[in-house]
Protein backbone atom coordinates (compact mmCIF):
# COMPACT_ATOMS: atom_id res chain seq x y z
CA UNK A 1 0.00 0.00 0.00
CA UNK A 2 1.70 3.57 -1.42
CA UNK A 3 0.62 6.49 1.16
CA UNK A 4 -0.37 9.81 -0.48
CA UNK A 5 1.37 11.84 1.40
CA UNK A 6 5.40 10.83 0.76
CA UNK A 7 4.49 10.98 -3.24
CA UNK A 8 2.84 14.55 -2.79
CA UNK A 9 5.56 15.74 -1.11
CA UNK A 10 8.84 14.41 -2.90
CA UNK A 11 6.41 16.05 -6.33
CA UNK A 12 6.28 19.30 -4.81
CA UNK A 13 10.31 19.17 -3.29
CA UNK A 14 11.85 17.04 -5.88
CA UNK A 15 9.73 17.16 -9.39
CA UNK A 16 8.41 20.89 -8.91
CA UNK A 17 11.20 22.58 -7.41
CA UNK A 18 14.86 21.00 -7.80
CA UNK A 19 13.85 19.36 -11.34
CA UNK A 20 11.95 22.16 -13.14
CA UNK A 21 12.73 25.07 -11.20
CA UNK A 22 8.91 26.10 -11.25
CA UNK A 23 8.49 29.40 -10.00
CA UNK A 24 6.35 30.20 -6.62
CA UNK A 25 3.64 31.22 -8.56
CA UNK A 26 3.19 28.09 -10.08
CA UNK A 27 3.95 26.39 -6.71
CA UNK A 28 1.18 28.13 -4.95
CA UNK A 29 -0.82 27.58 -7.56
CA UNK A 30 -0.44 24.02 -7.44
CA UNK A 31 -0.43 23.68 -3.99
CA UNK A 32 -3.66 25.15 -3.22
CA UNK A 33 -5.12 22.69 -5.78
CA UNK A 34 -3.99 20.03 -3.88
CA UNK A 35 -5.21 22.03 -0.22
CA UNK A 36 -8.93 22.02 -1.63
CA UNK A 37 -8.53 18.28 -3.12
CA UNK A 38 -7.86 16.95 -0.07
CA UNK A 39 -10.09 18.68 2.12
CA UNK A 40 -12.71 17.08 -0.13
CA UNK A 41 -11.66 13.42 -0.15
CA UNK A 42 -11.11 14.33 3.83
CA UNK A 43 -14.86 14.96 3.87
CA UNK A 44 -15.72 12.14 1.10
CA UNK A 45 -13.85 9.23 3.03
CA UNK A 46 -13.44 10.62 6.22
CA UNK A 47 -9.50 10.42 6.35
CA UNK A 48 -7.18 12.48 7.41
CA UNK A 49 -4.60 13.46 4.26
CA UNK A 50 -1.75 12.39 5.78
CA UNK A 51 -3.76 9.07 6.23
CA UNK A 52 -4.70 8.25 2.28
CA UNK A 53 -3.63 6.08 -0.17
CA UNK A 54 -2.36 6.29 -3.69
CA UNK A 55 -5.17 4.07 -4.39
CA UNK A 56 -8.21 6.07 -3.06
CA UNK A 57 -7.59 8.96 -5.71
CA UNK A 58 -9.06 7.72 -8.40
CA UNK A 59 -10.54 8.85 -11.52
CA UNK A 60 -14.16 8.72 -10.07
CA UNK A 61 -13.25 10.93 -7.11
CA UNK A 62 -11.06 13.24 -9.12
CA UNK A 63 -14.11 13.84 -11.46
CA UNK A 64 -16.38 14.55 -8.30
CA UNK A 65 -13.67 16.53 -6.91
CA UNK A 66 -13.70 18.65 -10.35
CA UNK A 67 -17.63 19.00 -10.62
CA UNK A 68 -17.93 20.46 -6.91
CA UNK A 69 -15.36 23.03 -7.97
CA UNK A 70 -17.84 24.15 -10.10
CA UNK A 71 -21.18 23.45 -8.78
CA UNK A 72 -20.18 23.80 -5.14
CA UNK A 73 -17.73 26.57 -5.47
CA UNK A 74 -19.03 28.24 -8.51
CA UNK A 75 -15.67 28.09 -10.27
CA UNK A 76 -15.25 29.12 -13.77
CA UNK A 77 -14.80 25.73 -16.70
CA UNK A 78 -10.76 28.03 -16.96
CA UNK A 79 -10.52 27.82 -13.20
CA UNK A 80 -11.37 24.19 -13.22
CA UNK A 81 -9.35 23.07 -16.18
CA UNK A 82 -6.33 24.42 -14.39
CA UNK A 83 -6.96 22.27 -11.53
CA UNK A 84 -6.77 19.97 -13.23
CA UNK A 85 -3.72 20.92 -15.24
CA UNK A 86 -2.18 20.48 -11.51
CA UNK A 87 -3.96 17.10 -10.95
CA UNK A 88 -2.37 15.83 -13.93
CA UNK A 89 1.06 16.92 -13.78
CA UNK A 90 1.21 14.78 -10.58
CA UNK A 91 -0.33 11.59 -11.76
CA UNK A 92 2.41 12.26 -14.50
CA UNK A 93 4.90 12.09 -12.04
CA UNK A 94 3.24 9.20 -9.76
CA UNK A 95 3.31 6.82 -13.06
CA UNK A 96 7.30 7.24 -13.04
CA UNK A 97 7.84 6.48 -9.98
CA UNK A 98 4.70 4.02 -8.85
CA UNK A 99 4.62 2.15 -12.16
CA UNK A 100 2.16 -0.29 -10.41
CA UNK A 101 -0.27 2.30 -10.25
CA UNK A 102 -0.07 2.99 -14.13
CA UNK A 103 -3.45 2.28 -14.83
CA UNK A 104 -4.97 4.35 -12.23
CA UNK A 105 -2.91 7.33 -13.51
CA UNK A 106 -3.95 6.85 -16.82
CA UNK A 107 -7.56 6.64 -16.61
CA UNK A 108 -6.58 10.07 -14.25
CA UNK A 109 -4.94 11.31 -17.31
CA UNK A 110 -7.70 10.70 -19.76
CA UNK A 111 -9.35 12.99 -17.65
CA UNK A 112 -10.51 15.77 -20.83
CA UNK A 113 -10.36 19.50 -20.07
CA UNK A 114 -13.24 21.23 -20.65
CA UNK A 115 -14.17 23.93 -22.86
CA UNK A 116 -14.38 27.27 -22.23
CA UNK A 117 -16.69 30.33 -22.86
CA UNK A 118 -14.47 32.78 -24.44
CA UNK A 119 -15.78 36.54 -23.06
CA UNK A 120 -15.23 39.85 -24.12
CA UNK A 121 -12.96 41.94 -22.03
CA UNK A 122 -13.82 44.34 -19.60
CA UNK A 123 -12.08 47.52 -20.05
CA UNK A 124 -12.41 51.54 -18.67
CA UNK A 125 -13.77 54.54 -21.11
CA UNK A 126 -11.47 57.78 -20.38
CA UNK A 127 -14.40 59.37 -17.90
CA UNK A 128 -14.51 56.16 -16.12
CA UNK A 129 -10.46 56.06 -15.40
CA UNK A 130 -10.52 59.96 -14.42
CA UNK A 131 -13.11 59.16 -12.29
CA UNK A 132 -11.07 55.94 -11.03
CA UNK A 133 -7.88 57.99 -10.82
CA UNK A 134 -9.99 60.51 -8.50
CA UNK A 135 -11.90 58.03 -5.59
CA UNK A 136 -8.97 57.95 -3.39
CA UNK A 137 -8.28 60.70 -0.61
CA UNK A 138 -4.84 62.57 -1.13
CA UNK A 139 -5.19 64.26 2.04
CA UNK A 140 -3.98 60.79 3.68
CA UNK A 141 -0.90 58.80 3.30
CA UNK A 142 -3.07 55.45 2.14
CA UNK A 143 -4.53 57.44 -0.36
CA UNK A 144 -1.81 59.00 -1.87
CA UNK A 145 -0.47 55.31 -2.14
CA UNK A 146 -3.49 54.11 -3.40
CA UNK A 147 -3.60 56.81 -6.51
CA UNK A 148 0.27 55.47 -7.26
CA UNK A 149 -0.71 51.97 -7.58
CA UNK A 150 -4.19 53.04 -9.69
CA UNK A 151 -2.11 55.56 -11.93
CA UNK A 152 1.00 52.99 -12.50
CA UNK A 153 -1.19 50.30 -13.18
CA UNK A 154 -3.14 51.95 -15.81
CA UNK A 155 -0.39 53.43 -17.30
CA UNK A 156 1.86 50.21 -17.58
CA UNK A 157 -0.32 47.84 -17.70
CA UNK A 158 1.75 45.76 -15.09
CA UNK A 159 0.30 42.48 -13.40
CA UNK A 160 -1.05 42.58 -9.48
CA UNK A 161 2.22 40.08 -8.99
CA UNK A 162 4.51 42.87 -10.97
CA UNK A 163 2.98 45.74 -9.28
CA UNK A 164 3.19 44.15 -5.65
CA UNK A 165 6.77 43.07 -6.36
CA UNK A 166 8.20 46.21 -7.29
CA UNK A 167 10.80 47.85 -5.18
CA UNK A 168 12.18 51.68 -5.03
CA UNK A 169 14.83 50.54 -7.20
CA UNK A 170 12.69 49.58 -10.01
CA UNK A 171 10.82 52.55 -10.13
CA UNK A 172 13.78 54.81 -12.84
CA UNK A 173 12.57 58.55 -12.73
CA UNK A 174 15.78 60.10 -14.53
CA UNK A 175 15.97 60.65 -18.09
CA UNK A 176 14.33 57.69 -20.13
CA UNK A 177 11.95 57.17 -17.28
CA UNK A 178 10.72 53.46 -16.98
CA UNK A 179 9.53 50.85 -14.26
CA UNK A 180 11.39 47.32 -14.54
CA UNK A 181 9.45 44.60 -13.47
CA UNK A 182 10.32 40.55 -13.04
CA UNK A 183 7.29 38.95 -14.38
CA UNK A 184 4.81 35.59 -15.47
CA UNK A 185 7.60 32.73 -17.07
CA UNK A 186 10.41 34.72 -15.39
CA UNK A 187 10.49 37.26 -17.93
CA UNK A 188 12.56 40.73 -17.07
CA UNK A 189 10.56 44.16 -19.08
CA UNK A 190 11.04 47.55 -19.02
CA UNK A 191 8.06 49.70 -19.40
CA UNK A 192 8.09 53.65 -20.10
CA UNK A 193 6.23 56.42 -18.20
CA UNK A 194 4.54 59.18 -19.15
CA UNK A 195 5.38 62.49 -18.20
CA UNK A 196 2.36 62.54 -15.62
CA UNK A 197 3.53 58.69 -14.52
CA UNK A 198 7.19 60.41 -13.33
CA UNK A 199 5.13 63.23 -11.88
CA UNK A 200 3.39 61.00 -9.62
CA UNK A 201 5.46 58.42 -9.14
CA UNK A 202 8.48 61.04 -7.62
CA UNK A 203 5.44 63.02 -5.34
CA UNK A 204 5.16 58.95 -3.80
CA UNK A 205 8.94 57.71 -3.29
CA UNK A 206 9.63 61.08 -2.20
CA UNK A 207 6.96 60.73 0.32
CA UNK A 208 8.01 56.71 0.65
CA UNK A 209 11.95 57.27 1.12
CA UNK A 210 12.42 53.84 1.56
CA UNK A 211 15.69 52.26 0.67
CA UNK A 212 16.30 50.55 -2.65
CA UNK A 213 15.23 47.18 -1.63
CA UNK A 214 12.18 48.14 0.31
CA UNK A 215 8.55 47.12 -1.35
CA UNK A 216 7.62 50.69 -3.69
CA UNK A 217 4.38 49.86 -2.28
CA UNK A 218 4.26 48.76 1.21
CA UNK A 219 1.39 48.24 3.62
CA UNK A 220 0.55 50.00 6.73
CA UNK A 221 3.79 48.06 8.86
CA UNK A 222 5.83 48.60 5.98
CA UNK A 223 5.38 45.38 4.29
CA UNK A 224 4.95 44.02 0.81
CA UNK A 225 1.33 44.02 -0.06
CA UNK A 226 -0.30 41.22 -0.85
CA UNK A 227 -2.47 40.28 -4.13
CA UNK A 228 -5.67 40.67 -2.28
CA UNK A 229 -4.74 43.47 -0.76
CA UNK A 230 -4.51 45.08 -4.17
CA UNK A 231 -7.68 44.00 -5.55
CA UNK A 232 -9.50 45.14 -2.18
CA UNK A 233 -8.27 49.02 -2.44
CA UNK A 234 -9.33 48.41 -6.66
CA UNK A 235 -12.86 47.55 -5.86
CA UNK A 236 -13.30 49.76 -2.78
CA UNK A 237 -12.20 53.11 -4.94
CA UNK A 238 -14.12 51.60 -8.12
CA UNK A 239 -17.28 52.05 -5.88
CA UNK A 240 -16.26 55.53 -4.69
CA UNK A 241 -16.02 56.18 -8.28
CA UNK A 242 -18.69 54.91 -9.62
CA UNK A 243 -21.41 57.61 -7.31
CA UNK A 244 -19.35 60.20 -10.17
CA UNK A 245 -19.38 57.70 -12.77
CA UNK A 246 -22.31 55.47 -13.12
CA UNK A 247 -21.41 53.57 -15.95
CA UNK A 248 -18.91 51.73 -13.45
CA UNK A 249 -21.65 50.48 -11.82
CA UNK A 250 -22.21 48.16 -14.56
CA UNK A 251 -18.51 46.47 -14.61
CA UNK A 252 -16.62 44.57 -12.11
CA UNK A 253 -13.27 46.49 -11.79
CA UNK A 254 -9.99 44.43 -10.72
CA UNK A 255 -6.61 45.08 -11.23
CA UNK A 256 -6.71 42.72 -14.46
CA UNK A 257 -9.02 44.93 -15.49
CA UNK A 258 -6.92 47.96 -15.11
CA UNK A 259 -4.57 46.53 -17.60
CA UNK A 260 -7.18 45.45 -19.96
CA UNK A 261 -7.44 49.15 -20.28
CA UNK A 262 -3.95 49.89 -20.70
CA UNK A 263 -3.79 47.43 -23.65
CA UNK A 264 -7.51 48.67 -25.05
CA UNK A 265 -5.94 52.52 -25.08
CA UNK A 266 -2.52 51.30 -26.85
CA UNK A 267 -4.78 49.60 -29.32
CA UNK A 268 -7.22 52.99 -29.98
CA UNK A 269 -4.11 54.94 -30.13
CA UNK A 270 -3.08 53.08 -33.53
CA UNK A 271 -0.69 50.31 -32.21
CA UNK A 272 0.10 47.47 -33.73
CA UNK A 273 -0.53 43.81 -31.69
CA UNK A 274 3.22 42.54 -31.61
CA UNK A 275 3.99 46.27 -29.68
CA UNK A 276 1.45 45.68 -27.84
CA UNK A 277 2.31 42.32 -26.86
CA UNK A 278 5.89 43.55 -25.88
CA UNK A 279 4.23 46.09 -23.30
CA UNK A 280 2.12 43.86 -21.69
CA UNK A 281 5.04 40.92 -21.64
CA UNK A 282 2.78 38.31 -23.25
CA UNK A 283 4.14 35.39 -24.22
CA UNK A 284 2.61 35.71 -28.09
CA UNK A 285 1.10 38.40 -30.34
CA UNK A 286 -2.39 36.23 -30.56
CA UNK A 287 -2.98 36.87 -26.62
CA UNK A 288 -3.40 40.25 -27.38
CA UNK A 289 -6.28 39.40 -29.98
CA UNK A 290 -8.72 39.55 -27.28
CA UNK A 291 -8.08 43.28 -27.33
CA UNK A 292 -8.87 43.58 -30.45
CA UNK A 293 -11.80 41.40 -30.28
CA UNK A 294 -13.20 43.77 -27.43
CA UNK A 295 -12.56 46.95 -29.31
CA UNK A 296 -15.57 48.09 -30.97
CA UNK A 297 -13.86 51.45 -32.00
CA UNK A 298 -11.97 49.70 -34.58
CA UNK A 299 -15.22 47.40 -35.79
CA UNK A 300 -16.59 50.97 -36.56
CA UNK A 301 -13.97 52.41 -38.63
CA UNK A 302 -13.94 49.83 -40.41
CA UNK A 303 -17.89 50.25 -40.68
CA UNK A 304 -17.63 52.93 -41.86
CA UNK A 305 -14.99 52.53 -44.43
CA UNK A 306 -17.12 49.35 -45.67
CA UNK A 307 -20.48 52.05 -46.26
CA UNK A 308 -22.47 50.80 -49.26
CA UNK A 309 -22.94 53.11 -52.16
CA UNK A 310 -25.22 56.50 -51.34
CA UNK A 311 -25.13 55.58 -48.33
CA UNK A 312 -23.34 58.24 -45.28
CA UNK A 313 -20.53 56.58 -43.13
CA UNK A 314 -21.81 56.04 -39.44
CA UNK A 315 -23.63 53.65 -36.97
CA UNK A 316 -26.93 53.04 -37.29
CA UNK A 317 -28.64 55.81 -35.04
CA UNK A 318 -32.52 55.18 -34.00
CA UNK A 319 -35.21 57.92 -35.05
CA UNK A 320 -36.68 60.38 -32.62
CA UNK A 321 -38.18 57.80 -29.39
CA UNK A 322 -41.80 59.52 -30.78
CA UNK A 323 -41.77 58.89 -34.62
CA UNK A 324 -40.24 54.97 -33.33
CA UNK A 325 -42.87 54.28 -31.09
CA UNK A 326 -45.70 55.59 -33.74
CA UNK A 327 -43.75 53.26 -36.51
CA UNK A 328 -44.20 50.10 -34.74
CA UNK A 329 -47.58 50.49 -34.20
Amino acid sequence: MTLLAGLLEAFFTDRLQRQRGASPHTIAAYRDTFRLLLRFVQDRLGKPPSALLLAEIDAPLVGAFLDHLEKQRGNSARTRNARLAAIHSFFRFVALEEPGHAGTCQRVLAIPSKRAERRLITSLTRPEIDALLAAPDRTTWLGRRDHAILFLSIQTGLRVSEITGLRCSDIVLSRGAHVCCHGKGRKDRCTPLTRDGVAVLRAWLTERAGDADAPAFPSRLGTTLSRDAVERLVAKHAAQAAERCPTLCRKRVTPHVLRHTTAVTLLQAGNDRAVIALWLGHESIETTQMYLDADLSTKERALARTAPLRAGPGRFRAEDTLLTFLNGL
